[in-house]
């Protein structure tokens, strides 16, 4: 996928770690609530340009993973005191574990019940016992619906971004949905570029969230009893899991 190699240096100005103070002091708040024992390390599977690291290494020490090396180079521009590591979240062992994982939007790259199992088994076993997973994916089977965003920003150096996000579910029969992007690049002394991406995401039914979690060891908690309020309620979904003794 284009954005996360080749355009990589473009992601800050689609995404900016701006738009992340809410959401991520949001995932602070269910850590808070969901906690047993102290909160102090956090590990990121999928952490892209790290915008959410950039709120929360105030209140955890990090550690930042992505499977794409390109984008560890944009995190580590933004959070340079933070840990960073390469690996895929389906296979990576780090040997140790934490009080915080967290599961951002990133999750949405695996296909198949296989690739996600993985992925929750890689979350669970970095967890300590008591500690707690946040994942926070676009979309569950019950909560996709076709659609369409657009945005951008300037930046600092005189670049600047415009896109059209639209997402589509072809085959509402198999484990997947399509999201298309344009982007518009303008820089200074240079012509207008026009990039299509394409991405493949995964859509799972919150059962199936349920029984992996539960195949992989982790208790699922009701948000509900947690208490905490969700600014972004119909924009995505939310699980949180505590790790088993």
């Amino acid at each position: 996928m284009k954005l996360y190699a080749e355009l990589a240096p473009w992601y800050s100005l689609l995404t900016h770690p701006s738009d992340y103070a809410e959401e991520a002091d949001h995932i602070a708040r269910l850590v808070d609530a969901a906690i047993d024992g102290p909160a102090l390390t956090l590990l990121e599977l999928g952490t892209g340009g790290g915008a959410n690291a950039s709120y929360l290494k105030s209140r955890f020490e990090c550690t930042l993973t992505d499977i794409s090396g390109e984008m560890l180079e944009v995190s580590r521009a933004l959070n340079p005191e933070c840990e960073h590591v390469l690996g895929d979240m389906r296979s990576l062992r780090l040997g140790r574990t934490f009080d915080v994982v967290l599961l951002h939007d990133a999750i949405m790259y695996m296909l198949t019940e296989d690739d996600l199992h993985a992925a929750l088994v890689t979350a669970a076993e970095h967890l300590r016992p008591g500690g707690v997973l946040v994942i926070t994916p676009d979309f569950t089977a019950e909560s996709f619906e076709p659609g369409a965003r657009h945005g951008g920003h300037d930046g600092a150096d005189g670049r600047s971004l415009r896109y059209l996000e639209w997402h589509v579910d072809p085959d509402p029969d198999d484990s997947s949905y399509v999201t298309d992007f344009v982007m518009l690049l303008r820089e200074p002394g240079k012509s207008l570029r026009v990039e299509y991406d394409q991405h493949v995401e995964g859509l799972f039914p919150d059962s199936t969230w349920h029984r992996l979690l539960e195949d992989a060891g982790l208790e699922v908690l009701d948000l509900d009893a947690l208490g905490v309020h969700d600014p972004f309620a119909g924009e995505h979904a939310v699980f949180v899991a505590r790790g088993r003794a």
